[in-house]
């Protein structure tokens, strides 16, 4: 069992600390102000090639890991979860779906733009009345011909107005007995005709991202653009969600490492009764829990990044990574504002808006509670994950850094 990081994995480590840090670190509480993503964010992370990290270079990607996914979320979520939100959404949850859905003729035409940051992807799954339930989904998808007319309407989508394609799960047989396999996947191009969308406003937490609806009435998709086969859109995004919800646990083990930072520095800075606060033994606590929190999170995200690069379904152990790690984030940015005090409490600190982001971490990818009960069905032997036809393929360098 060896912990330490390859030569790759710290150079793509490195890099994106260095663009979160020295890039937007400096204007991240302005966005977070005025409620929206600096323009810059999307151009550089696609210069910088951190939106095709993990993808082939066949693919147009950078030909990097899994694991250096994750210490990319790690990195970007340590200043602010909308820098995350990004690659969970437009890599997680799109391109990797892609990756192991998509024939070769897809991959060319529809992955590769994405990879290199030409397109930016997101992913439609929820509605107003489908979270959780996924078989509550009524977005429609008829086939005419060669084409598919889609319907229906999406909410609380990530870069729903920043992006160029997104993923749609919609509804191809109404008639299926089972409600879940009545879904279909399909590649939509966001700028043709019939699709509206918009921003959200009024978030608790995320506001530096892009978080809206889009709509589609009658929007053509071509044959070419279904993603799988028929019926098969269920399985297509539970897998998507497992790798969504593996940035997710990556990038809150970076929100837990800001909140230990933020917290030692101010710890040690602010005085009270004659002398600096770390030397309390309740703020020591606090600091202490941190710690485990931020080590425990760490291990089982980079456990589920290695069985992803072995090629081995981690469906339970990417579940239990990301419950763990955003349950103890919030918990962590809770007990950092406690520590800063009152000014915890005002946006003078980064400690308010960590506490506000995680708590978006709960929820979406799966709230807490549907992750409890995985594991508990797991456990009992009540939940089995049955053989993919399209697994995600494991990482081999030789194949991912080969030009053709």
């Amino acid at each position: 069992m060896d912990f330490k990081l390859t030569e790759e994995q710290q150079m793509a480590q490195q890099m994106v600390r260095e663009f979160a840090q020295r890039e937007v670190a400096p204007v991240i509480k302005e966005s977070d102000r005025q409620g929206g993503m600096a323009a810059f964010v999307l151009p550089r992370m696609a210069e910088l090639g951190i939106l095709g990290i993990c993808l082939p270079l066949r693919y147009g990607g950078q030909g990097m890991d899994y694991i250096s996914l994750g210490l990319a979320c790690e990195e970007l979520e340590a200043v602010d979860s909308t820098l995350r939100v990004v690659l969970s959404v437009h890599i997680g949850l799109n391109s990797l779906g892609l990756l192991q859905w998509a024939n070769e003729e897809q991959k060319q035409r529809l992955l590769k733009p994405q990879a290199r940051g030409e397109k930016i992807a997101c992913f439609g799954l929820t509605e107003s009345g489908a979270g959780s339930d996924v078989a509550a989904i009524q977005s429609s998808a008829r086939c005419q011909g060669d084409e598919y007319i889609l319907n229906g309407e999406k909410m609380w989508i990530s870069l729903a107005t920043k992006a160029h394609h997104c993923l749609w799960i919609a509804r191809t047989d109404p008639s299926a007995a089972d409600p879940h396999e009545g879904l279909s996947a399909f590649l939509v191009d966001l700028e043709q005709k019939g699709v509206t969308r918009g921003d959200l406003h009024g978030k608790l937490g995320m506001r530096a991202g892009s978080t809206g609806w889009i709509a589609l009435q009658d929007v053509t998709v071509p044959l070419q653009n279904r993603i799988g086969e028929e019926g098969e859109g269920f399985k297509i995004a539970m897998a998507c969600l497992d790798n969504g919800r593996y940035t997710v646990a990556a990038g809150a083990t970076g929100l837990i490492r800001a909140c230990l930072e933020a917290s030692t520095t101010y710890a040690k800075s602010r005085r009270a009764f004659g002398r600096e606060i770390s030397w309390f033994q309740l703020v020591q606590q606090k600091i202490a829990n941190m710690v485990q929190f931020y080590d425990a999170a760490r291990l089982l995200y980079l456990r589920a990044g290695w069985l992803k690069n072995q090629g081995v379904r981690n469906t339970r152990e990417t579940s239990l990574a990301k419950w763990f790690a955003t349950d103890a984030s919030f918990q962590a940015a809770a007990e950092a504002v406690q520590i800063h005090g009152a000014y915890g409490y005002s946006d003078e600190y980064d400690v308010e808006r960590y506490l506000r982001n995680a708590k978006g971490g709960v929820i979406y990818e799966g709230t807490s509670e549907i992750h409890q009960l995985m594991q508990a069905g797991y456990a009992l032997g009540y939940r089995v994950d049955a053989p993919l036809r399209c697994e995600l393929p494991p990482y081999d360098s030789e194949f991912w850094q080969a030009e053709i």
